[in-house]
């Protein structure tokens, strides 16, 4: 959409608001001179929005009463659709720019639904109950978000500047292969040109994107999703663990998943079966390490801890405290 077609439409939107507006008004929201808004109120005219010219000292723009857009079309199965992906949306934090921006878009939704689905709809929505609490992690920009995924689709490099978790800010240029949403985050995953190796942002941390001159080539495997499991599986933190696990993969997958853990699996000797429970090596990085005793306790499955000593430690006081709490009467 071009940049003059989107401001007749974003006038339209300020018209819509109600009221007189004057071109002073009119032309600061827009950016631009009072001539410009003439002439896109006459742009509107010739698309039969009735605008009316109002004079005098507090006169300008406005719509001709009883004016309304044609009704959005929805069946009742598409507005239910439309309006319980913007709740689970924002409730796993996958939202952008604004944290209003979904609830300004339901409202407009609602605004123009037939009131019999509006009702039922909003009953639904009273009743919904949610087990977890909504993410309270960063959103994306969403102009950051639309340009990096232009630059995905049409295999263009793009610039971003990066704000890392320590709070170091650099500039990169990325070839971006994929966006990911996991977890309530929103990721880039891409090759790092300057220094050939793949990497992967958070989007709510990077400031500024755009696209650069140029093209790339993407490979084909694997796919973006699995590289930011892999990145997030293999990040940077203080504590490299080590785990020996016996057990079935699904059985330690269930409480240390792909994008936390790795699992070195080992091809069962002749005639074992492979989904039988056998030691497995487990390795991750965390930057605390008191969330794991619990989680090792709730496998509920033999375990060696390799490394670190510290972790070791931490299981042994966990087990001391719950046996003293068992032995309470």
């Amino acid at each position: 959409m071009s940049r003059p077609t989107g401001r007749v439409l974003t006038l339209l939107e300020l018209l819509q608001s109600g009221g007189t507006r004057t071109v002073a008004e009119l032309a600061g929201r827009l950016g631009v001179e009072g001539r410009t808004v003439r002439r896109y109120v006459d742009q509107l005219i010739d698309l039969d929005v009735p605008v009316e010219s109002v004079r005098g000292r507090y006169g300008g723009y406005r719509l001709a009463p009883g004016y309304r857009l044609p009704p959005l079309m929805l069946s009742d199965d598409e507005a239910l659709a439309v309006l319980l992906g913007l709740v689970a949306g924002r409730r796993a934090g996958l939202t952008t720019a604004q944290h209003t921006a979904s609830e300004t878009a339901s409202a407009k939704i609602r605004r123009v639904l037939p009131r019999h689905i509006a009702r039922r709809l909003d009953t639904l929505l009273e009743s919904l109950a949610f087990t977890e609490q909504p993410g309270e992690s960063g959103t994306p920009d969403a102009g950051v978000l639309l340009t990096v995924a232009d630059a995905v689709r049409h295999r263009r490099p793009v610039s971003i500047r990066y704000t890392d978790r320590d709070g170091r800010r650099s500039e990169r240029t990325l070839h971006a292969y994929g966006i990911v949403a996991h977890a309530g985050r929103w990721y880039v995953t891409g090759e790092d040109p300057r220094i050939g190796e793949d990497r992967t942002f958070r989007l709510d941390r990077v400031a500024d994107a755009r696209t650069l001159p140029g093209s790339f080539e993407a490979p084909a495997d694997p796919a973006p999703a699995e590289r930011v499991v892999a990145a997030l599986a293999t990040a940077g933190y203080r504590h490299e663990v080590t785990l020996r696990i016996h057990g079935t993969v699904e059985q330690i997958r269930a409480r240390l998943p792909a994008s936390v853990a790795s699992l070195e699996e080992h091809d069962p000797v002749a005639g074992e079966d492979r989904a039988a429970e056998r030691w497995l090596r487990v390795e991750l990085r965390a930057e605390r390490l008191d969330w794991l005793p619990p989680v090792l306790a709730s496998l509920d499955r033999p375990f060696v801890v390799e490394r670190p000593d510290e972790l070791r430690d931490l299981v042994i006081a966990l087990a001391d405290r719950l046996a003293s709490r068992a032995r309470q009467a």
